[in-house]
């Protein structure tokens, strides 16, 4: 079942996003924490946090990246944790011949993964295949608009290109997300400067060598892990 999901993940972008051409900032996280701690600012993260979960399509491209970013400073961010879950996810997924019940499954320990961790894009991506068969349209389209959310704010840092405008990930696993979405394919890593990961990429139509990532969000989080 894994190949047809990986067909469906680009599926999914190429016919219900589309990438385009927009303008790109570096997110600043000194001033995204304090917007997201005040209650009567309309970035404050539960408010936020609500409207992602109800896959509100009225969400601004500010409200986005504040939502994104702004989980690196809530006591649930742990950018190397890995969900007990996965493994039971995993087994069905390796089904063969999926099952209605399989297709349930997924969503079910899905939604526990995504309890920890409400940016798992691939969790996410496996329960929009899984909702699809199922005909459960309105979940489908909600958790698409999660998805969407999630990419919008990303995009919106950066174009992969320099150091300068690097892509802003809070995860590295969304690094990988990236490179499928853009239709790349992965061929080497490395640190640079303790602040960018540049992933090499194999020879494509675009001519790009590699793409750079600040991940100094995931960086800072596991020196706070050493201090403790």
């Amino acid at each position: 079942m894994k190949l047809l999901l990986t067909a469906f993940f680009f599926m999914l972008f190429i016919n219900s996003y589309g990438q385009e051409s927009v303008d790109f900032s570096q997110p600043n996280y000194e001033n995204i924490e304090k917007e997201i701690s005040k209650k009567r600012s309309d970035f404050y993260y539960p408010k936020l946090m609500e409207k992602f979960q109800k896959g509100d399509s009225t969400m601004t491209i500010d409200e986005k990246r504040h939502l994104y970013y702004g989980f690196q400073f809530q006591d649930g961010y742990n950018p190397y944790a890995r969900s007990t879950y996965k493994d039971s996810l995993q087994t069905v997924l390796k089904e063969a011949n999926p099952t209605k019940e399989d297709m349930k499954d997924i969503i079910r320990f899905g939604d526990l993964i995504l309890a920890e961790n409400p940016f798992e894009l691939r969790t996410i991506n496996y329960q929009l295949y899984a909702y699809e068969h199922l005909q459960m349209e309105e979940a489908f389209h909600q958790k698409l608009q999660m998805f969407r959310s999630i990419i919008d704010a990303i995009f919106s840092s950066g174009n992969g290109l320099t150091e300068e405008t690097a892509y802003y990930v809070i995860y590295v696993a969304h690094e990988y997300i990236i490179l499928e979405i853009n239709e790349y394919t992965f061929e080497g890593q490395s640190l640079i400067h303790h602040k960018y990961d540049y992933m090499e990429i194999s020879e494509n139509p675009d001519e790009v060598k590699g793409l750079y990532f600040d991940v100094s969000a995931s960086l800072n989080s596991m020196s706070k892990m050493f201090e403790n």
